[in-house]
């Protein structure tokens, strides 16, 4: 029997996309390593996302997939709002380590409720955990497009 799915595997596929070494390049928390606070605030193009804004939208959805998969009413965020949080200006370099620590403290709260699955979770489960980690490799290729655009300014 494949342990593809079992609540091992998730745990893995989590860490893969936000911590550990990866064969496609850098995870989640790897695109953001040595960002300044002013790579952080960056803005692409008018209306687009900076590199902190996808930092707080990564964590949302790791506290979005946490509360579903324990049950936990909504609200409990430490953000006010949901989904993209606008974050305007030049945060100070203890803000934007904040904002690094949320998205860690929500991964590693994740982690731990997955840890607390059945040995084989219900589909729906296992599409979320699958689904934030794409989520994660995914947001940490913008901002390693968007470090770049922010270098060839």
């Amino acid at each position: 029997m494949s342990k593809k799915g079992s609540a091992v595997e998730l745990s893995r596929i989590l860490a893969d996309a936000y911590e550990r070494k990866a064969w496609h390049g850098p995870n989640l928390k790897g695109s953001l390593r040595g960002v300044t606070p002013a790579q952080a605030a960056f803005r692409p193009a008018p209306g687009r996302h900076s590199i902190r804004e996808l930092t707080l939208h990564a964590a949302y959805w790791k506290y979005t997939v946490w509360r579903r998969l324990t049950g936990q009413k909504r609200g409990s965020f430490a953000l006010e709002g949901s989904n993209w949080f606008a974050r305007p200006g030049v945060p100070t370099a203890a803000e934007w380590k904040k904002d690094k620590e949320l998205l860690d403290a929500q991964h590693r709260r994740l982690l731990a409720a997955v840890a607390k699955l059945p040995a084989w979770p219900a589909p729906s489960a296992v599409r979320q955990v699958y689904g934030v980690a794409l989520h994660d490799v995914y947001h940490a290729g913008q901002i390693q497009y968007v470090k770049r655009l922010f270098r060839a300014r």
